[in-house]
């Protein structure tokens, strides 16, 4: 495989553009490394699972270019990226992905504020007087 592959991951307000290529295992993240741009260890096994669940850890080269939301919804934007990229070079691998949930999109984000009301459920205190 010479050539690249692309694809993208969301999560919350984050996307994820992840570009892979045949390499060595190195991965770039908006053009810092991996493990400058996540600081913890359980940020980087996340973003490592897809390769552990195809087993092929350092044998593609990561480009990703992620934007909006905070480190979590990065971390899962960058995870569903990079599963999808890795399902266009080898399509044995779906089962497995669907196996450790990396192909579901997590829908959840937050919810709107609504008018008459200081947060999205929260209400002000009731006074009966």
């Amino acid at each position: 495989m010479s050539e690249s592959i692309s694809a993208t991951g969301r999560r919350k307000t984050s996307t994820a553009r992840v570009t892979i290529t045949s390499g060595s295992g190195k991965i770039t993240i908006n053009k810092r490394p991996f493990d400058e741009y996540f600081g913890t260890l359980t940020r980087q096994n996340q973003v490592l699972l897809p390769f552990q669940v195809a087993n092929c850890v350092n044998q593609y080269d990561v480009q990703i270019s992620t934007k909006g939301g905070g480190v979590t919804g990065q971390v899962g934007a960058i995870q569903l990226g990079i599963s999808r990229a890795l399902l266009q070079t080898n399509a044995e691998l779906r089962d497995d992905f669907r196996e450790s949930d990396l192909l579901t999109r997590d829908s959840r984000a937050k919810e709107r504020k609504k008018a008459g009301q200081p947060k999205a459920r929260k209400n002000f205190q009731f006074s009966k007087r």
